[in-house]
């Protein structure tokens, strides 16, 4: 807001002393009062007010009506306006004015510039970027995994780090807190130069947070804050004061033990939401547990925007002072709070007096460079950002290797091929192979035999009666019991929620395995036609059959040789006979033993067919769901090692075999 002034002294106009000769100190202090109360409107109405004081100045009549009303309502004018951009910002311009009453400082004509100052917004810079964009992300990718409460914070920081982000980038927010008694009003006051919080000895003294802005453009901050017009000030006005703290915002907050609720839910409230801290503290209550506990702990994470302060230390002797500000300093360290000594980031102490302004000018200084920084709204955010990343380690951390290994899929594997009994049927096929050898290779006579042994004796007097039931249930128990087995593997190590839903995705694949099962090892187990036949079974055959006809034709010679119709000649015949004898098993012996390795291959290769089906089915209905779980659950621990601010996963162990097949390591570690 610009004044243009005209200035005219109106005390020298002629009547003046005649007017206040004819009404001394009536009607003029009436038109003074009315002056000052139009003076005084909030927002935006001084020019308003400077006009009204001077028509209400001028509708006496009398010329030095007129000189004291605009006296008056006019140095509010002048003085609200003066300031550098305008004060249009929400602020009540409550300053002291060193000009007297009676002095004239009239104004001719006032024109208000309503607009707005022009505000930057804060800017993150890149790593705190990288990190809200990691914390948006994780809260998106646990949404249908955690449960509201648990991403209530993280998801509060999110929005207030998109608020703050919107507002002035200029300007700083820090709240001035501390119990009854500590002097946080009286330090207040001291530091805007003018007593604008009230003080007293009754308790509570600051019912309600009062905010004090050393320059324009925080009015969106402060609406943030809920704090409202009236209770908005102005500090007193000067050339060193504006440039040694100009963008700072204070806010004197009730008191953090009052008795009022209400006074705590403000301080707790405007605590989450304003860029620094001031904690005021007095001799009798600086180790006070409340403090400590239920403040200073748990935001010892946020030590590089905290100050605390020691104050009323006048009431102490030299050497008292320093062992309580030690005592302080060492409290501090227990409760977690990093300590900005020697150069190091951390919280700032300093001992001071507000009541004899001992020590308030170091602490403008250091509020002056705190200020001019420009960078306490972003390591605010970046502290909350790091206490919901420590909030959040439980159900993101895994302090040990989790995931299935190469070996837990193998055992998987094996127990449901012996759930659907692979070995059995490889033995199976052996046994099949090896019979039907034998009866392509053996003796005739051996061939005869057994097949009256088939004619004389019942089926189910060789065959064993299977309880088909009973199998059934025990193959079921096993399939349950793998399933079990590879879900505690998969979800160990990890925290509990993903624990639960991986274990939620096996038992939900498990849902119609053992039928699927049953199907593969019909259609996989049962060998399609008959077992092919190497090439020396027609060899086999031949020889076999060339001992049959020797033992045929000695037998057929030597019965010639009885009856007469040959000459006795036994030496030929019985040596025929000897040799398909003897022959015949001899055959029968070494295809025996050439079987054995293409019936081993064969059954080898009949259980390996039931194992690959029953491992198939297996892994799309129970591991790869559990892969897919562990993937997700691998995506979030990434993006929360990006919200934590660990590089390369330190700290955090991986996790392996989350691919379907062959099992991808992640270690993180």
């Amino acid at each position: 807001m610009t004044a243009v002034t005209d200035h005219t002294d109106h005390a020298d106009q002629p009547g003046d002393d005649d007017a206040r000769k004819k009404d001394p100190g009536g009607e003029i202090v009436r038109k003074e009062r009315s002056g000052r109360e139009a003076g005084h409107k909030e927002k935006g109405d001084s020019g308003r007010g400077a006009r009204e004081a001077t028509e209400a100045g001028s509708g006496g009549g009398t010329g030095s009506g007129s000189g004291s009303a605009d006296s008056v309502g006019s140095a509010d004018a002048v003085g609200s306006a003066d300031a550098p951009g305008g004060w249009d910002d929400g602020l009540i311009a409550r300053r002291v004015s060193a000009t007297a009453e009676g002095q004239a400082r009239p104004v001719q004509e006032t024109v208000m510039d309503n607009r707005p100052p022009a505000v930057a917004p804060l800017a993150y810079d890149g790593p705190l970027r990288s990190r809200l964009d990691a914390l948006r992300e994780l809260v998106g990718l646990s949404r249908t995994r955690l449960d509201s409460r648990t991403l209530a914070e993280a998801g509060q920081v999110l929005d207030e780090a998109a608020a703050r982000r919107r507002l002035s980038g200029q300007h700083t927010v820090v709240a001035i807190a501390g119990a009854t008694g500590s002097g946080k009003s009286q330090l207040f006051n001291a530091l805007a130069g003018v007593a604008i919080s009230e003080t007293g000895v009754r308790r509570p003294t600051t019912a309600a947070p009062i905010a004090c802005s050393w320059s324009d453009g925080a009015a969106g901050l402060i609406d943030r804050l809920g704090i409202p017009g009236r209770l908005r000030r102005r500090p007193l006005q000067s050339a060193e004061a504006e440039a040694q703290l100009r963008g700072l915002v204070l806010v004197d907050l009730p008191d953090h033990d009052s008795a009022a609720v209400q006074h705590r839910e403000h301080v707790d409230r405007i605590l989450a939401l304003v860029d620094a801290v001031i904690w005021v503290v007095d001799p009798e209550k600086y180790a006070d547990a409340v403090l400590h506990e239920r403040y200073l702990r748990p935001m010892a994470g946020h030590a590089e925007v905290t100050f605390v302060v020691l104050n009323q230390v006048d009431r102490l002797p030299r050497d008292a002072a320093d062992q309580v500000l030690d005592d302080l300093r060492r409290l501090l360290d227990e409760d977690g709070i990093a300590l900005g000594e020697y150069g190091e980031p951390g919280a700032t102490v300093l001992a001071l007096s507000a009541l004899t302004g001992d020590g308030i000018g170091e602490l403008r200084e250091v509020l002056g460079h705190f200020v001019a920084e420009r960078g306490a709204a972003a390591r605010r955010i970046s502290a909350d950002v790091d206490a919901a990343a420590v909030r959040l380690w439980p159900v993101y951390a895994n302090r040990r290797q989790a995931g299935l290994s190469e070996e837990a899929r193998d055992e998987f594997a094996d127990r449901l091929a012996d759930a659907v009994g692979a070995t059995a049927a490889g033995e199976a096929a052996e046994r099949a192979w090896r019979r039907n050898a034998n009866r392509a290779c053996g003796t005739p006579w051996l061939r005869l035999w057994r097949w009256y042994q088939d004619r004389r004796e019942p089926a189910t007097g060789r065959l064993s009666v299977r309880a088909y039931d009973d199998e059934e249930a025990t193959a079921r128990q096993r399939v349950e019991q793998a399933v079990r087995t590879v879900a505690e593997q998969a979800s160990d190590g990890l925290p509990a929620p993903w624990a639960q839903a991986v274990r939620e995705a096996a038992v939900r694949g498990s849902q119609g395995l053992c039928e699927a099962l049953d199907e593969l090892a019909v259609r996989a187990g049962t060998p399609v036609g008959r077992p092919p036949r190497p090439g020396w079974w027609p060899a086999a055959v031949l020889a076999q059959a060339a001992m049959t006809v020797l033992q045929v034709v000695g037998g057929l010679w030597l019965l010639a040789q009885i009856i007469g119709l040959m000459s006795p000649n036994l030496g030929v015949p019985v040596l025929l006979m000897v040799i398909g004898i003897v022959g015949g098993p001899g055959v029968e012996w070494a295809c025996r033993l050439a079987a054995n390795g293409p019936a081993r291959r064969y059954g080898a290769e009949a259980e390996r067919r039931l194992r690959e089906a029953a491992s198939g089915c297996g892994r799309a209905r129970v591991l790869d769901p559990v892969a897919g779980e562990l993937l997700r659950y691998r995506e979030v621990r990434e993006q929360f090692l990006r919200v934590s601010g660990v590089t390369g996963g330190t700290g955090v162990t991986g996790v392996t075999g989350v691919t379907g097949v062959t099992g991808v390591g992640a270690s993180a570690g």
